[in-house]
Formats: structure tokens, sequence, C-alpha cells
């Protein structure tokens, strides 16, 4: 079974913080000092991970906000099934001019389905370097897009996310995947991140890798306690991790 992150659905909710359960992090201090004055708004775009599908809980991006200010709003505009041409389509619609010119950080997890769509169990090269170039392009413009509706002297932080794995993973991985579709699925994952981390530097936006908080630096760690059900999405202990990773490379400028 190949997955994908989710089939396109209604739009997500939109969430307001009133409160984090979250610990801060240890030895960490907030520092909203780089934020406008007033209300944090975190906006998120993306595909069904920072839509919070499956988990039941939470999602990151909520998380996140709260992370920074009790008194945060997140506003999550990511949609099930979204690929990164569909996050480029979506900033540039007028309708969402609003929402990101009063953003004060905004977060882009977007990708595994551009992935997902070619993946086959093998590793087919070709396939994932066409699909990263489109990913690395469509990034690029979406958080220059950004940029263009911040210009002026409060730009917003903007957050690219790579990803653990762009299909499943975990037990459910094993079980669905023979020994080649996993080396396969760890191939796509890494051309996805590498499309994501250069898009990121390319348009000055900072990369936040998820690959470390699920599967440990050599991905030796087994993420299935992070995942949900379906091996696809985040539980809702691996959403509370993307926040955390997402907070650790805050700017305090």
């Amino acid at each position: 079974m190949i997955a994908h992150r989710g089939r396109r659905a209604a739009a997500a909710a939109v969430w307001i913080i009133v409160g984090a359960s979250l610990l801060a992090l240890p030895g960490r201090t907030p520092s909203l000092r780089h934020l406008s004055p007033g209300v944090t708004t975190v906006v998120a775009l993306g595909d069904s991970v920072p839509a919070g599908t499956a988990c039941h809980c939470t999602p990151f991006p909520d998380l996140y906000a709260g992370l920074l200010s009790p008194r945060a709003e997140a506003v999550n505009l990511a949609h099930n099934g979204y690929t990164s041409a569909d996050v480029r389509r979506q900033v540039g619609a007028a309708s969402l001019r609003a929402p990101l010119a009063a953003a004060s950080v905004v977060l882009i997890m977007v990708g595994a389905n551009d992935m997902a769509g070619v993946f086959t169990g093998s590793t087919d090269t070709a396939s994932y370097l066409a699909v990263a170039a489109r990913i690395d392009d469509d990034v690029t413009a979406t958080v220059r897009r950004i940029r263009a509706i911040h210009a002026g002297p409060q730009p917003a932080h903007v957050l690219v996310f790579g990803y653990w794995n762009v299909v499943e993973d975990g037990a459910v991985g094993r079980s669905d995947y023979d020994r080649d579709g996993l080396a396969a699925a760890e191939s796509a994952t890494r051309y996805a991140n590498s499309a994501l981390q250069a898009a990121a530097g390319r348009a000055t936006a900072v990369y936040v890798p998820t690959y470390p908080a699920f599967k440990g630096a050599d991905g030796s760690i087994d993420p299935t306690d992070l995942l949900a059900g379906d091996g696809d999405h985040p539980s809702a202990r691996g959403h509370e991790l993307i926040a955390r990773a997402a907070y650790a490379v805050l700017p305090d400028g």
C-alpha cells in the first residue's frame, strides 16, 4: 500500500491558543523581542501533518504558538492532500494576503504528497530528483511570496519543515513495505528534505528538520510511538516533538 498524506478535504480548522500544556524547554526562555507588539500570530501552511490529521490531538502549529506565548493565535491553513504546488497557489490568492500580512511566524510543511505520488517502493532516483526539483521551486516561490507581502520593517519569520518519512514508517511501514520499499522510502525522504532545506536557504527561511527527533540522527530509532495508527501521521507525542523542534530554532534577534 502506498500512503498519501491525506485526501483533499475541507479546510482545516482555525485554532485560537488560550494556553499551552507543554513545558518550556530546559534552559530556554521564549524571546518575543523579534515579534511585533501585541498578539503573536502563527500561520500554518501545508499538508495533513500540520492540519493534524489522524492524531485526534492539538496539531503542532497550535502547540508551537502556545510555546511562544499564552496569548498567541494559530491560524491553521493546512489542508489534507496538499502538494507544494497547491501551497504555492494558495499564497497567491488575494484572500490569504491579510492573514499572511498579520503573521509573526509562518510555518510551512509540504512536499510529502509530491514524493508519495511517485513512490512505488523502488529506488527510482530519476523520479525522486524530478519531484525534488519541483518541491524546491514551489517552496522557494512560496516563501518569496510571503516575503513580498511582509516587505517592510517587521518581516515574518518563515520556518520550513522537513519530514521523518514521506510515506509510512514504524511498525506500519515495516508491515507494508519489503526491504527494498523501506530503502526507497528513506531515499525519497532524503530527496524531499534536501529540496526543502535548499529552498529554505535560498529564500532566507529557517529549515527545521524532524528526522532526528523521530528517528535519531542515524535513523536507528523506531518512531512507532510517535506516529498515529496509520503509521503516516504524527501522534500527539509526535506533534509535541515537532513543536519543540520549531521552538528550538526560533531566532532571538
